[in-house]
């Protein structure tokens, strides 16, 4: 099994993506921010330190970000693979993690590109809802995605709500942003022939993604 990297703009769908490919493989979707508060919990040194810093409001410097990640990509959990989701975000950390993988001998794997049009990507973000007891994310322009239940979480009948973050003033700003800050790194990546493009359009279902990833994990 190959190790996945995800870069998808806000409302690709990455987090659906990550999951059914977790539960397909067996093999652990590591997202940046459940690392650092995975860390923190623990109340080691350097969990003090992403907690200090993330207090500030600063974001978590370079080099803090990968012995994190050299702490979890060591573990035997990620053996056989994994799922690496919010990491790298730019060249310089690409660069880094390339100089990780190579000291962990470790194959870089692949990297998945989830390329969707700005406005199919506001019209998911603003049809979003998630469960605020248990995480679960539903989207309401999605038919595979709408909950089985109108409003009601599937899996712990909880009440469902908009995130507050789904505005289209939010959103527009995230977007831009992104497209801003991953140019680079989507060359960085094609250039290195690791870079899968996957088009994600309104005519595609979550299901019909997943099949094309999993043609190329094969």
């Amino acid at each position: 099994m190959k190790n996945i990297i995800f870069i998808a703009a806000p409302g690709a769908g990455k987090g659906t993506q990550a999951k059914l490919i977790s539960e397909e493989y067996n093999i652990p979707h590591i997202s940046t921010g459940d690392l650092l508060r995975d860390e923190i919990a623990t109340g080691s040194k350097l969990g003090e330190k992403i907690k200090t810093i993330i207090k500030t409001g600063d974001f978590v410097d370079d080099e803090t970000m990968i012995k994190i990640l050299r702490k979890k990509l060591s573990s035997k959990e990620c053996k056989k693979g994994y799922i690496l989701d919010g990491y790298p975000r730019n060249t310089k950390q690409a660069v880094m993690y390339d100089e990780l993988m190579k000291d962990l001998e470790i194959d870089l794997g692949i990297v998945i590109f989830l390329d969707i049009d700005k406005s199919l990507a506001l019209k998911r973000t603003l049809n979003r809802i998630i469960c605020p007891k248990c995480g679960a994310s539903y989207n309401l322009a999605i038919s595979a995605l709408k909950p089985k239940k109108e409003n009601i979480c599937d899996y712990c009948n909880h009440e469902l709500v908009l995130r507050e973050d789904d505005n289209e003033e939010v959103f527009n700003k995230r977007f831009d942003n992104y497209i801003s800050k991953t140019k680079d790194l989507i060359d960085y990546y094609k250039n290195l022939n690791v870079l899968k493009t996957i088009q994600v359009s309104e005519d595609k279902s979550s299901n019909d993604i997943f099949m094309e990833i999993k043609e190329y994990l094969k």
